[in-house]
């Protein structure tokens, strides 16, 4: 019953922006911390950010610190990923999770190329 839908991938140039959206549902979504994670062709999957229940982000990746920031609303039960100054390098499917990586979305696509 649990779901995870993420939406705002595609492609850009370098440099730029992208906002990253993933509604969940069923379950009380405020209690639990999300993350976002992303999977680049022939690497392992990685851990970008982390938020708390309570809307504090912890255990950002060092390759998008002050570049991306994770934040959520809790009203309509979303989580965004806030990509800029986005590099060639940050091209991967980027997924959703829900309670200690029990669950997950289907992913999103971000290709950024010039």
């Amino acid at each position: 019953q649990v779901q995870l839908v993420e939406s705002g991938g595609g492609l850009v140039q370098p440099g730029g922006s992208l906002r990253l959206s993933c509604a969940a549902s069923g379950f009380t979504f405020s209690i639990y911390a999300m993350s976002w994670y992303r999977q680049a062709p022939g690497k392992e999957r990685e851990l970008v950010a982390t938020i708390g229940g309570g809307g504090v982000p912890t255990n950002v990746a060092d390759s998008v610190q002050g570049r991306f920031t994770i934040s959520r609303d809790n009203a309509i039960n979303t989580v965004y990923l806030q990509m800029n100054s986005l590099k060639v390098d940050d091209t991967a499917v980027y997924y959703c999770s829900a309670k200690n990586r029990r669950y997950w979305g289907q992913g999103t696509q971000v290709t950024v190329s010039s």
